[in-house]
């Protein structure tokens, strides 16, 4: 059973950075274009950035462009999101997906995205 694990969110001051981390069970990464995804309380989920399977990432969400960045490390079959400059609109749940798809592949479109994790809460607050 193909599973994602995301890992490293928390609390946050305005400013500050967090990595988040997803991880697979039962499959790797590397075969998989891998989306980050967020959803505010009371607001619909959304495309943040995405890697391809090339190692190529694309920021989708203009308020995280610049700030957020996208990297995988095949040893560990981990994909990292990288989050500096943190502000309160950072406020979310963060998802991460895959999607088996040809190798220049990326997406912010869920329904592209057949697995997700769990979830992994984000607070930016002073």
């Amino acid at each position: 059973q193909l599973q994602l694990v995301e890992s490293g969110g928390g609390l946050v001051q305005p400013g500050g950075s967090l990595t988040l981390s997803c991880a697979a069970s039962g499959f790797t990464l590397d075969d998989y274009a891998i989306g980050w995804f967020r959803q505010a309380p009371g607001k619909e989920r959304e495309g943040v950035i995405c890697i391809s399977r090339s190692g190529e990432g694309i920021s989708y969400a203009d308020s995280a462009k610049g700030r957020f960045t996208i990297s995988r490390d095949k040893a560990k079959s981990t994909v990292y999101l990288q989050m500096n400059s943190l502000k309160p609109d950072d406020t979310a749940v963060y998802y991460c997906a895959a999607a088996h798809e040809p190798y220049y592949f990326c997406s912010a479109r869920r329904g592209d995205y057949p697995y997700w994790g769990q979830g992994t809460q984000v607070t930016v607050s002073s």
